[in-house]
């Protein structure tokens, strides 16, 4: 009887074990079925709130240049006589003769087409304007975002963990003096120290501008990595200021937590703690801090680079307001704005995969 029962018994429990077994991969099934429903609904969100907002910057684009109080003909006519005539047919070769709801519609229908105008005083697509520009705004703000960033992040990271010590509270100051400074302020400081001269200190870069305009080939990048270096630093101390304080902050929040104790206690070394377990936590307000970065990478740095005349972006921009030339400005802060726009939400698309709290 028993040596009958035994199978009997393995076969029940081999039935009672196989029995919930298929419904195993349906429940695991379940739940990330259901995460993923909310990321894709997340995700569609994050993109409709997207383009409501340059649909916004569009509009916004049009009327707030329209406050300014000057007359763009008369700019362009650089203070010359001219005749109400000549005036009036200026105006109406621009479009500005025609009602307002008509020129913010053509203005907007064409905006979406990818056509920005001519410009008022250049003579030129707007777009071939910002195409020509951009090379040297992303040349010079994304070499200064790279360094800012990964120096940010390294120093952040030694002085949280050497919270109180010397080395800790000169970075801190220098961080909040630097972060505090006005970057036109400091570029005009560098260019009278560094390029004019002062005392004993010669006059070692130039004052502005992107070259000289006589060298070629390997010389040519030299003279380019030279004109650079002033308005690098400048951008760089103020964008590494930012990036140290909040990579510090961060990391000194994470410090008392209890998963750091525990992986003390199992023995791991100090160094490895903080490089495996505490950065990588504390680099998610960094990382949403980089992606707004990235997106000032495209809009420049407006005054910087009106300061050093950099032929960039910024400097387009400047030169566009002196008029102000309708159409340049309007493209270009839409442009900037939609740079900031797309790299934040790419940036809200992305955390949900670093931390899985957001976006469920």
């Amino acid at each position: 009887m028993t040596a009958d029962s035994t199978p009997a018994l393995v076969k029940q429990a081999d039935a009672d074990t196989d029995g919930p077994a298929p419904a195993a991969p349906s429940a695991a099934r379940g739940p990330r079925a259901r995460d993923t429903k909310a990321y894709l609904k997340y995700v569609a969100g994050k993109i409709i709130g997207a383009a409501v907002s340059l649909f916004a910057v569009l509009v916004t684009s049009f009327f707030l240049f329209r406050l300014i109080p000057s007359d763009p003909v008369k700019q362009m006519t650089g203070g010359r006589r001219v005749s109400a005539e000549q005036l009036e047919s200026l105006r109406h070769q621009f479009g500005l003769d025609q009602p307002m709801w008509q020129q913010f519609t053509d203005y907007v229908g064409d905006a979406l087409t990818g056509d920005f105008g001519t410009s008022f005083q250049y003579h030129a697509p707007v777009i071939d304007k910002i195409t020509e520009a951009l090379p040297a705004t992303l040349l010079l703000t994304g070499t200064a975002y790279v360094l800012y960033s990964a120096l940010g992040i390294w120093l952040g990271t030694r002085t949280a963990w050497r919270n109180g010590s010397k080395s800790d509270r000169f970075h801190t100051a220098l961080a909040l003096t630097l972060y505090s400074v006005p970057s036109f302020w400091l570029g005009l400081l560098l260019i009278i120290v560094f390029s004019v001269g002062v005392g004993p200190i010669p006059g070692m870069f130039p004052t502005g501008g992107l070259e000289s305009g006589n060298e070629t080939g390997f010389a040519y990048v030299l003279d380019v990595a030279h004109h650079m270096v002033l308005p690098v630093i400048t951008l760089v101390a103020v964008g590494y200021a930012q990036t140290l304080l909040v990579m510090r902050s961060s990391l000194l929040d994470e410090m008392g937590s209890d998963y750091l104790t525990t992986a003390r206690a199992k023995g791991l070394r100090d160094d490895t703690v903080r490089r495996r377990h505490a950065v990588p936590n504390a680099m998610l307000p960094t990382f949403t801090l980089m992606f707004v970065n990235l997106g000032h990478v495209v809009a420049g740095q407006i005054l910087v680079e009106t300061v050093f005349s950099w032929p960039g972006l910024g400097g387009l921009f400047y030169q566009g307001l002196s008029v102000p030339d309708l159409p340049l400005v309007q493209a270009l802060f839409f442009v900037f704005a939609t740079a900031v726009i797309l790299a934040n939400t790419l940036a809200d698309l992305l955390y949900p995969l670093l931390d899985p709290r957001v976006g469920r």
